[in-house]
């Protein structure tokens, strides 16, 4: 399952797709209800990355099944973040920002804080497909802090690439600082040789100018 997340990271996504079917399959084999939720719920993730809306939501769905029946709090709040996503991503925005929300609120409740950076960046996401970068940009500003407090770091390229985004939707008058944001979100993806999104924010970019 990290394997997969590191493939796509470096570049490989179909390598990385590979890996990540044969997670799943190696934990339905083992017939192991917590590594499945862990396998099907990193697939879920790794869909995301790659912006596939369906298999994402076909992950998640089949995560918070499995997390329902074996009382698996950690599986059921990620698999209910990425439905959110999803669902934003089908037009559903209203629905899929509140499982978002509600997500988030399941998996601290658990006492964990990793990925606070990411689902934070989901979030910003959602906030602007409804029309709403002010907002956008206050989430950001959080996940910015707690990749700052804790160095979690795999997510900050894109964090800034968003902010560049949404500081365009917010007003036309800020393409300098949006540039600036992927002019940052570029340095840092190459600097961890995260070729992923390093692509992505050299399309942010190139839009911009």
């Amino acid at each position: 399952s990290h394997a997969a997340w590191t493939l796509w990271w470096l570049g490989y996504p179909a390598q990385g797709l590979v890996q990540s079917h044969e997670a799943v399959t190696l934990a339905q084999q083992r017939a192991h209800p917590f590594s499945l939720g862990y396998a099907l719920s990193f697939a879920a993730f790794f869909h995301q990355f790659r912006r596939e809306v369906r298999a994402t939501q076909e992950r998640a769905e089949a995560t918070i099944v499995l997390a329902t029946e074996q009382g698996f709090p950690v599986w059921m709040a990620w698999g209910s973040l990425l439905d959110g996503w999803a669902l934003v991503q089908q037009g559903q925005a209203q629905e899929g920002l509140a499982q978002i929300h509600q997500g988030i609120m399941a998996w601290r409740a658990t006492g964990a804080a990793g990925s606070r950076s990411y689902f934070l960046a989901l979030l910003a996401e959602a906030r602007g497909i409804l029309g709403e970068p002010e907002a956008g940009l206050a989430v950001l500003a959080e996940a910015l802090v707690h990749v700052e407090h804790t160095g979690e770091r795999y997510y900050e390229a894109e964090i800034h690439r968003l902010k560049g985004e949404l500081l365009l939707q917010q007003s036309s008058d800020n393409q300098a600082d949006a540039e600036s944001c992927f002019h940052h979100a570029l340095v840092l993806a190459r600097n961890q040789q995260a070729k992923s999104l390093e692509l992505r924010a050299v399309m942010s970019l190139s839009r911009l100018l």
